[in-house]
């Protein structure tokens, strides 16, 4: 233990990490049963003394993120009242809503001077809060969201619907998986388009936001080893385990985080895991047996 401590030490973790696949590709050789593994503890990836400092004011986002999830909620809430039983979906955003404002406040660029931008792929369940962002943006007005779902006589549509809505979404997602599959072969064609010389694709990334719910559909996961044997590194995938699917709970009795890990690793995937936030932090640290893991 000490040993490795101190490569990682004076060496640094790549160093680390070429040792250790070495030492067990040298055991196999001699006949020692490794027993494998793709997952890994049930912690954050990124260490807290690994973390980068936050870009912007969390208090502020913060704020910002309560008002769009109270609007996401009575828009939803509302709309039944005045029609029972016309659906929608409360939990998905409301989970999902800090991974959404992170992406939209650091890291999505949009069509600017010629760039195509980023591609996002956003999950249907999740399309009240982007409404709602967008309320406060001022792109919609309140007579906007009081039609959530009315999409006969001009409403909101109930998902992300580029027929019903060109001018404000992009990519349809929902429906047999069409948002996971579609990223996959949208990052490819990117690729093929900046590696023929045919346009300048380098800046562009693909995002798509799932579901743990939704990574159960065989469309979800089907071309995940494709992304992969491609080295599609202009890919990311954000999957909001809520532990929530339409016909009752995700892994009830397991781990849904654990073993989509073990799957997307298992298929060449880089994975960062977040779990939980920063208060849990010293309670984490001092755990040195292991339990919360």
């Amino acid at each position: 233990m000490e040993s490795i401590d101190a490569v990682i030490d004076v060496l640094g973790p790549d160093r680390a990490r070429f040792l250790m696949a070495k030492l067990i590709q040298r055991s196999r050789e001699q006949g020692v049963g490794v027993p494998a593994s793709v997952s890994t503890p049930y912690i954050n990836t990124i260490s807290p003394e690994h973390e980068a400092p936050f870009p912007g004011d969390p208090d502020v986002e913060r704020r910002i993120r309560r008002f769009i999830r109270w609007n996401a909620a009575v828009m939803v809430i509302k709309a039944n009242h005045e029609a029972e039983g016309i659906g929608g979906h409360l939990s998905t955003f409301a989970s999902s809503a800090t991974l959404y404002e992170i992406g939209f406040n650091h890291f999505f660029r949009g069509k600017a001077e010629g760039s195509p931008g980023d591609a996002v792929y956003i999950q249907g369940h999740a399309a009240p809060g982007i409404y709602a962002r967008s309320y406060l943006e001022h792109r919609l007005h309140e007579h906007d969201l009081d039609r959530f779902r009315r999409e006969i006589g001009g409403g909101l549509s109930s998902y992300p619907h580029p027929r019903l809505m060109p001018e404000f979404w992009e990519y349809p997602t929902v429906s047999m998986g069409l948002g996971p599959i579609n990223s996959i072969y949208h990052a490819r064609f990117l690729k093929y388009l900046g590696n023929r010389g045919l346009d300048d694709t380098s800046d562009s990334r693909v995002w798509a936001f799932l579901g743990d719910g939704e990574v159960d559909e065989p469309e979800t996961l089907g071309s995940i080893s494709l992304a992969a044997r491609e080295q599609l590194d202009n890919l990311t995938w954000v999957i909001n385990c809520n532990l929530q699917r339409l016909d009752g709970p995700v892994r009830g009795n397991g781990k849904i985080i654990q073993e989509l890990e073990a799957i997307f690793r298992g298929a060449g995937w880089n994975v960062i895991k977040v779990i939980w936030g920063s208060y849990w932090d010293p309670l984490l640290q001092l755990d040195t047996k292991g339990l919360l893991k």
